[in-house]
């Protein structure tokens, strides 16, 4: 948005007991801030008081600063990525390869329709300084783990079948999970590439450990 564009309306003051829909919209101001420019560094505390119609200050009754704002943006992000995961599990077959590439083909899905979000998740553009910012090293390391647990559980499914040779599929849950990150990375940068139309699935089997499917 230019710095010259018109401020929103005023924000209706909320009333008593609807603080926690200030912070909501302050979150939902940033995330369309990222959506709209794909960087971080376009998500500052008086651009998202402008989208939401707030003065600045109102923004510390909720958030102590501007990585405080990005943690919970990135925070709404990884929920996303999970539930979609998980609604994309669930609607899947019983067979537990069937449910494995689904759970991997909604990750890569989710990475090419939410690109902003994804570079700020997983790309390294979002780097808190834990010193001197209100972000700690237990909330980074909180980011993410329910997506690993997700691909290590249908992992470990194909294991209990007799279709996958893992002997540890939390530690090969990491191992797909770099392969798919650096694939919808790839994919992302390197358009033109001639991709083959099965790298996806190539991919999964190899880090997977997955048997030959049998006829």
């Amino acid at each position: 948005m230019s710095e010259h564009a018109p401020a929103p309306a005023a924000r209706t003051r909320n009333r008593r007991g609807e603080g926690a829909r200030l912070r909501d919209d302050i979150v939902a101001g940033a995330v369309a801030l990222l959506d709209e420019t794909g960087d971080e560094r376009a998500v500052t505390l008086r651009a998202v008081a402008r989208r939401v119609g707030i003065t600045a200050p109102s923004i510390y009754r909720h958030f102590a600063d501007q990585p405080g704002i990005m943690l919970a943006v990135v925070q709404q992000a990884f929920e996303e990525l999970d539930a979609e995961l998980h609604r994309t599990r669930d609607a899947a077959d019983d067979d537990p390869r069937s449910r494995l590439f689904a759970v991997c083909t909604a990750y890569l899905e989710f990475a090419r329709s939410r690109p902003g979000r994804y570079r700020t998740m997983f790309g390294g553009l979002w780097m808190p300084d834990l010193e001197a910012g209100s972000v700690t090293e237990a909330d980074m390391h909180e980011l993410g783990r329910s997506t690993l647990q997700l691909l290590a559980d249908v992992l470990g499914e194909c294991v209990a079948a007799g279709i996958a040779t893992s002997d540890d599929p939390a530690a090969d849950a990491v191992a797909l999970w770099v392969g798919l990150h650096g694939l919808a990375h790839q994919q992302s940068v390197t358009v033109s590439f001639p991709w083959p139309a099965d790298i996806a699935e190539r991919l999964i089997g190899a880090l997977g450990h997955l048997r030959e499917a049998t006829a």
